[in-house]
């Protein structure tokens, strides 16, 4: 998230929390696609990580970048830590550990969102070669120790970081060491939300499967072709995982909304300061009885930035957020929006991918999301592995995409955006793997050449 909101308009009861998710509801020909992605920088000279400051630093990075685009910078004290496009909505983020993201502006077609990655990665070349800078088409950084990598000034990182060693044993990893690639879709009602949801939910261990890309950690093979994702599984499991009562009766905005209130706090934001409330309740600041900050009640923007702070494998907001992927090569990152839009987009490929998931049970799903980590496409659920489930989802995304007949200029549709996922599922075999057979052939027992050849 590029910035925090500002709106100070006060909550009156639960159904105003109700009230701003039933808001994300928009016809179907106001849909958007908005695809993120991080990408991890780094000195191409030495493969060092990049720090914030410096004449060579993140900061310097920023400052760059702001010129070329002329895009507003996100401030925070006397530090520059994103930046914000005005016009069409895009923004340029730090994660903690100096994570590079494009959040992407609300688009129409895969097209657009993919030509809008392109243009990003040569504006930020165009900043970063100069700089001695490059950055790892990786979801997770592949050499450094969590002490060797670099913390970026930002508050609510702070608290962060002092609060994940007390809920798991891998927050400070997912923090520093991670990179995604994250597709935002939007819903057409709350009946349009759940399916969409459940769908997308037991759907993300295939997708982590497909994306697999971070088989490495301090140098060597780490057991997992995502390990990302796997440490999502020990990271704050109050804010984590599959969301099971999203498939139970009676799901709809409310139920989501009264899983949030009983996720613990991280911050409340009043002004400039980040107040650290690390644990604490969303209902006592409701009730005015918050004890780090007696009488304060909550506004909606304590609210927008609490929801923030939720990471289920599908974040709900006022879109759906897909959360499972790792971050990878630019055909990949292309290929998240298309597999998504493809299934979610198009009621009947909707129903088709339901049709698949409908009869996995919670302990199934869940199953699957703790196995798709380490065993990739080779993981099963009710007797099917992923490739072959994977190969079936492809087709229905296929279908899915066909059907919009978005057309580029070329008169290509957006089903050939699909074409590196088509190809791992029909090989059983992720990226993560063909980097493991490169460190044990040709790299020989080195992960440094993935500095040059999975560089962007």
């Amino acid at each position: 998230m590029a910035r925090d909101v500002s709106d100070t308009t006060p909550i009156g009861s639960r159904d105003d929390l109700v009230a701003y998710l039933e808001a994300g509801c928009k016809p179907k020909d106001a849909w958007r696609i908005g695809t993120e992605h991080e990408k991890i920088p780094f000195y191409t000279a030495d493969m060092a990580p990049v720090p914030y400051e410096g004449e060579r630093g993140v900061r310097r990075l920023l400052e760059g970048m702001q010129g070329l685009l002329g895009w507003e910078p996100i401030m925070e004290d006397d530090h520059p830590i994103g930046l914000y496009d005005v016009t069409g909505g895009g923004a340029i983020s730090l994660e903690p550990g100096g994570q590079f993201e494009l959040s992407g502006a609300p688009l129409e077609t895969v097209h657009q969102t993919c030509c809008e990655l392109h243009a990003h990665l040569a504006q930020v070349k165009e900043i970063a070669r100069p700089l001695g800078i490059g950055f790892l088409a990786l979801g997770m950084s592949p050499k450094w120790t969590r002490e060797e990598t670099p913390v970026m000034p930002k508050s609510r990182y702070g608290i962060m970081r002092r609060y994940m060693p007390e809920v798991g044993s891998l927050g400070l990893d997912m923090m520093f060491r991670t990179a995604t690639v994250q597709v935002n879709l939007d819903f057409g009602s709350e009946a349009d939300m759940v399916k969409k949801l459940r769908v997308a939910l037991a759907l993300q261990p295939l997708a982590t499967a497909l994306f697999a890309n971070s088989p490495f950690t301090a140098g060597r093979p780490n057991g997992f072709l995502s390990m990302r994702s796997h440490i999502w599984l020990d990271t704050d499991r109050d804010r984590t995982g599959m969301l099971p009562f999203a498939f139970e009766d009676g799901m709809g905005f409310e139920r989501y909304v009264d899983w949030a209130l009983d996720v613990p706090m991280y911050f409340v934001k009043r002004d400039d300061t980040y107040h650290d409330v690390a644990g604490a309740s969303f209902r006592d600041l409701l009730a005015g009885r918050l004890p780090q900050l007696p009488g304060e009640r909550a506004t909606m923007s304590d609210w927008a930035n609490h929801l923030s702070t939720l990471f289920p494998e599908v974040r709900l907001k006022r879109f759906l957020e897909m959360r499972g992927s790792d971050g990878g090569p630019t055909g990949m990152l292309c290929a998240e929006p298309a597999f998504w839009v493809g299934l979610l987009y198009d009621e009947d490929c909707l129903t088709a991918a339901w049709d698949v998931v409908k009869g996995w049970s919670a302990a199934d799903r869940q199953a699957l999301r703790e196995a798709a980590p380490r065993l990739g496409l080779a993981a099963t659920i009710a007797g099917r592995s992923l490739a072959e489930i994977g190969r079936e989802v492809l087709a229905i995304a296929r279908t899915g995409l066909a059907r919009r007949g978005r057309l580029n200029a070329d008169g290509r549709d957006e089903t050939h955006f699909l074409a590196p996922l088509d190809r791992i599922a029909g090989e059983g075999r992720t990226l993560a793997e063909d980097l493991l057979a490169r460190y044990e052939g040709p790299w020989q027992g080195s992960v440094d050449p993935v500095f040059s050849e999975y560089a962007y």
